[in-house]
C-alpha cells in the first residue's frame, strides 16, 4: 500500500469537502476487519474511494470489495485513486444509484458498509440483510447525523434523513436476528452482527 498516495487522497478529499470516513470510525471498522479477514465486502457510497482503499488492507488474501457510487465525477476520481495505489484487482466500482443496483446483486458478502444517502438507510438495510452471509456484519456510518437523530431536531431540510436514520436504528435494534451496538465515534456508527 502506498501510504503517501493514500494520505494525498485523504487530504484532497478534506480540502474539497468531500465526505470521507472519519479516522476514529475507520479505526473501529479496521479492528473488526483485522480479526475477521472478510473475503467479500460491499460498500454503499464510494465517494473518491478512500474508505475502500483503506479496507483492502484487512481483507482475506484473495478478498475483494464491491462499491457503489452514483456521482460520475466521484466515480472517475475514485477509479484514478484506486489505480494510483494499484488496487484495481481488489476494488470493483458499480456506477449508478444503489437503489437500482442493489436489487440486482446476488453475491454474498461478509461485511456491508453503508455510507450513502441518509434518507435511503432503511432500504439499504433491507438489501444488506438479503446479501449478507451468516455471521456477517453491517456497518452504517453517520447514523447519529450531527446529533440530530437523538435530539428533538425537526428542521424541514433534514427531516426525512433524520426520520429514516431513526427508523434504521429502530429496525436494527428490534430485529431478533441482529445484535446491534451504536457507537458515538465520528458521526455515529451502527454495528449489526448477524446472529
Amino acid at each position: 500500500m502506498n501510504y503517501t498516495e493514500l494520505e494525498r487522497i485523504k487530504q484532497k478529499a478534506l480540502e474539497n469537502h468531500i465526505p470521507i470516513i472519519m479516522d476514529e470510525t475507520l479505526d473501529v471498522i479496521e479492528k473488526y476487519l483485522e480479526s475477521n479477514k472478510p473475503k467479500r465486502m460491499l460498500e454503499i457510497g464510494t465517494a473518491v474511494g478512500y474508505s475502500a482503499i483503506c479496507f483492502t488492507e484487512f481483507l482475506d488474501q484473495n478478498g475483494k470489495i464491491d462499491t457503489i457510487e452514483r456521482d460520475l465525477e466521484r466515480v472517475k476520481e475514485a477509479k484514478e485513486n484506486i489505480k494510483k495505489v494499484g488496487l484495481e484487482n481488489k476494488i470493483n466500482i458499480y456506477e449508478g444509484d444503489a437503489v437500482e443496483i442493489l436489487p440486482n446483486l446476488n453475491d454474498k458478502y461478509d461485511v456491508v458498509f453503508i455510507d450513502a444517502a441518509k434518507g435511503k438507510y432503511p432500504f439499504f438495510l433491507k438489501e444488506a440483510l438479503r446479501l449478507i452471509n451468516k455471521n456477517g456484519i453491517i456497518f452504517a456510518d453517520n447514523i447519529l447525523y450531527k446529533g440530530y437523530v437523538m435530539s428533538n431536531y425537526n428542521k424541514h431540510k433534514q427531516r426525512t434523513a433524520v426520520r429514516n436514520l431513526r427508523e434504521y436504528i429502530k429496525e436494527v435494534s428490534e430485529n431478533p436476528s441482529l445484535e446491534t451496538k451504536i457507537l458515538e465515534v465520528g458521526d455515529g456508527l451502527a454495528i449489526s452482527r448477524i446472529k
